[in-house]
């Protein structure tokens, strides 16, 4: 039994696909198939069974992975016992929505990089509703999102703070100096909205909809700082997380409504996936993305 076979069946299972695999791991997609059928040879059982194109592990396979998991991040912690500078090394690829990568992770990317320089971060911006596909396919180490709290079978979620949202008009909207509104005052109003699978754009929309409002008309963006310009410009209502407006509303920029968000709970969350390989360096990060996101709130 080999490392090399260990990592490709460990990639394999996370990746749910030979050419992905082989492309993780610079091989071409015949030395995983190889490298696979002598690990199964060896230990006289078949760890997985190939459906199409996708990939799905037995019985065996599942109970497997967690030594398989155990034993790369034993070589992993050797390696970097061994090593004459002693410093960790390796790579983490994280993912985040736009919002988050604006006002939540420079801190805790420049942190890291000063207190751990020989570890590559590789940082992928992706939409909301890619986020959890990409631990799914391997495409990525640890994710954080802005959602709802919730729970995946197959994904770890450690919810980091609350995230509190705010509807802002510029101040010379006419609705920006009432002090009680009702769901009459939106009719025909322009609602600034993200875009579509955002998961607070949903549940905005439903809401007033569900309180009756009607003639809304839509201005879509994908970018929450977009938004954010185009309601202090008066273009319409804009419903954002009090992180991406804080400093625009303490200095009067923007107006916060007085509408009642109580029944919206969105929360900073870091995910990463059950099966995965945690490497020291790996958790060396999501110890600090604990430590310094929990500390902003």
């Amino acid at each position: 039994m080999e490392i090399r076979q260990l990592k490709t069946f460990w990639t394999l299972a996370s990746t749910r696909s030979f050419s992905r695999t082989a492309e993780s791991l610079n091989y071409v997609p015949s030395t995983v198939t190889m490298q696979i059928k002598a690990l199964e040879e060896e230990l006289g059982v078949k760890l997985l069974d190939r459906l199409g194109k996708s990939v799905v592990l037995t019985d065996a396979g599942h109970q497997f992975l967690p030594y398989a998991s155990k034993i790369l991040n034993d070589v992993e912690e050797a390696r970097h016992a061994a090593s004459q500078s002693g410093e960790l090394t390796g790579t983490v690829i994280i993912g985040a929505d736009e919002a988050l990568c604006t006002y939540r992770l420079p801190a805790l990317l420049q942190l890291f990089r000063e207190r751990y320089p020989h570890i590559r971060l590789l940082f992928r911006p992706l939409s909301s509703h890619n986020l959890k596909q990409s631990l799914r396919e391997g495409n990525a180490d640890v994710v954080f999102m802005l959602d709802e709290p919730s729970v995946s079978a197959d994904l770890h979620t450690e919810l980091l703070l609350d995230e509190p949202f705010l509807m802002v008009v510029s101040p010379d909207h006419p609705l920006a100096s009432r002090s009680t509104l009702s769901i009459e005052d939106f009719h025909r109003e322009h609602i600034l909205l993200s875009e579509k699978g955002c998961s607070y754009r949903t549940y905005f929309y439903r809401t007033l909809l569900r309180k009756g409002a009607d003639s809304l008309t839509e201005l879509e963006f994908n970018s929450a700082e977009a938004i954010k310009q185009c309601a202090m410009m008066g273009l319409g209502i804009a419903l954002l997380p009090e992180m991406v407006i804080k400093g625009e509303v303490e200095r009067g920029e923007l107006i916060a409504l007085p509408w009642d968000l109580s029944e919206i709970r969105f929360a900073t969350q870091m995910l990463w996936h059950q099966e995965k390989w945690i490497s020291p360096s790996i958790r060396v990060f999501i110890e600090m993305a604990r430590s310094v996101l929990r500390r902003s709130s």
